[in-house]
């Protein structure tokens, strides 16, 4: 065959190449931006109230469904609330959303953490009952007033959340184990703020950890690991993983 009727391969695409196609922004991430500099621009803060989306859709040129899109990404980040028949209120005093694509990526990893949270937490649990000593039940006691305080302050209560973990872990006298747990504490990390921040989780989380320290403290290592079971299953419910980002794309 001549070279003027050889057919010309189209080249892949390659991800290094500086000139390769662009990617498109979502149209909702355009309204995020919209929606940010009304923010700014219009001094609001925590408490004030976003116009309507049927007003918003109007104001920008989208459809409704674009507008919706870009207010769960801010109700996933916990930038504001979305009250039912109530409308949308701010949380905080600016709109600083993280890039969707980082989202993303956390929304496609959150399953495998929670799944690895529920197998090694609940046999902790089970371990502390039968193997904890008084020093672990103190530091379990602390790390429950410590989200005690958090919570009546009007904070989430990570910190107490994390130290009362990190108790149950000890108090299980697993070095491997806790290792395991070590390994993965940056992704720990990342699904207790997630969790903590959906609207009521903080209270519910406390009194969840009181029923675990109270089987741990009886030493009902099969009732601490369905306590811890049912614990970390909450805190797999959280808004992020009901949330698709090609919805209103």
């Amino acid at each position: 065959m001549s070279d003027e009727r050889r057919s010309v391969a189209t080249p892949r695409e390659n991800p290094a190449d500086p000139l390769r196609p662009m990617a498109r922004p979502r149209l909702y991430e355009q309204v995020l931006d919209r929606l940010r500099s009304y923010v700014t621009e219009g001094g609001l803060g925590s408490g004030d109230r976003l116009p309507p989306e049927r007003e918003l859709a109007q104001r920008l040129g989208v459809s409704r469904a674009s507008v919706k899109q870009a207010i769960v990404v801010l109700e996933v980040q916990g930038l504001v609330e979305v009250r039912h028949g109530g409308g949308t209120y701010l949380r905080k005093d600016s709109l600083d959303p993280e890039p969707v694509e980082r989202l993303v990526e956390r929304r496609r990893r959150l399953p495998d953490v929670l799944e690895a949270r529920e197998a090694l937490e609940t046999k902790l649990a089970e371990l502390a009952a039968e193997r904890h000593t008084e020093p672990d039940l103190a530091a379990l006691h602390d790390a429950l007033r410590h989200m005690e305080q958090e919570i009546a302050a009007g904070r989430h209560g990570v910190e107490g959340d994390r130290l009362f973990h990190a108790a149950v872990t000890a108090a299980a006298h697993s070095t491997l184990l806790a290792e395991f747990m070590r390994s993965i504490s940056e992704q720990i990390t990342e699904s207790r703020h997630e969790s903590l921040r959906q609207p009521g989780r903080p209270a519910r989380s406390l009194a969840q950890h009181r029923a675990i320290l109270e089987a741990i403290e009886g030493r009902r290592g099969k009732a601490a690991a369905a306590a811890m079971r049912r614990h970390v299953r909450t805190v797999a419910k959280v808004r992020l993983l009901d949330w698709n980002p090609e919805d209103g794309a």
